[in-house]
């Protein structure tokens, strides 16, 4: 008995001890901020998602002819985001005075500097595009920096080359989440549809970037016929 009794608690202990990497690989499954996403989806009201819809619409079709007023917002979100995540690091609370400065000053900044704003934006789009893709693609979520990286250097180099690529690039992306965004929040909240909708979040892992990419690619061909037609559009 004393032999089954030890050959039992080896068993047990040898059971015990492949249990750790279960959170390593949990962990590994949640690097994509999806359930952050998902809360911001489902917090828009009907007036909000519809408000989305129309800016994005405007940001992907026509987001060329307002690129500054979008690169100047969008470097004042980035500092307000980055303000207020340094504010608690160092100081600690949810004040968000530290992200207000930050806020005013890169959005200041962006406008003496919009061709490197731009070229920024232009590489960040990049690398969102292409970390979409490789979230997609059956490939191991924890290395979805390599494919955002990929993206990044593309976006960053187009940027510097063509500049009216940049701009294409980051404001048909915008316009496309926008969109997106919104029309999943209708579908959870106001279409009878919400099963459905959280099913394509995060039962359906292609889904969220091919719905990005069908809209974004609309207004990349459509932006880039009206550039065409327009003689003076740049900096």
């Amino acid at each position: 008995m004393d032999v089954i009794t030890i050959l039992a608690q080896t068993v047990e202990t040898a059971g015990q001890g492949q249990q750790p990497p279960q959170p390593a690989e949990e962990a590994a499954e949640t690097i994509v901020p999806i359930d952050l996403i998902w809360e911001h989806i489902i917090s828009l009201n009907l007036v909000e998602a519809l408000a989305f819809i129309s800016f994005g619409a405007v940001c992907l079709f026509y987001g060329w002819r307002i690129f500054k007023i979008l690169v100047t917002i969008s470097f004042g979100l980035i500092g307000l985001l980055a303000g207020i995540q340094l504010n608690r690091l160092l100081i600690g609370g949810n004040a968000i005075w530290l992200g207000v400065i930050f806020m005013v000053a890169l959005a200041f900044l962006s406008v003496p500097l919009m061709r490197w704003a731009v070229c920024v934006l232009g590489a960040m789009a990049g690398g969102v595009l292409t970390s979409g893709v490789w979230y997609a693609s059956p490939l191991a979520e924890q290395y979805i920096w390599a494919g955002a990286l990929i993206g990044v250097v593309a976006g960053g180099m187009i940027s510097f080359i063509i500049f009216k690529y940049a701009v294409i690039l980051f404001t048909s992306l915008a316009g496309s989440s926008l969109i997106v965004m919104a029309i999943l929040a209708i579908m959870y909240q106001h279409l009878g549809a919400a099963e459905q909708a959280e099913q394509l979040v995060f039962t359906h892992k292609w889904s969220m970037p091919v719905m990005l990419v069908i809209p974004m690619a609309v207004g990349i061909l459509l932006q880039n016929k009206f550039i065409k037609g327009t003689k003076n559009w740049n900096i």
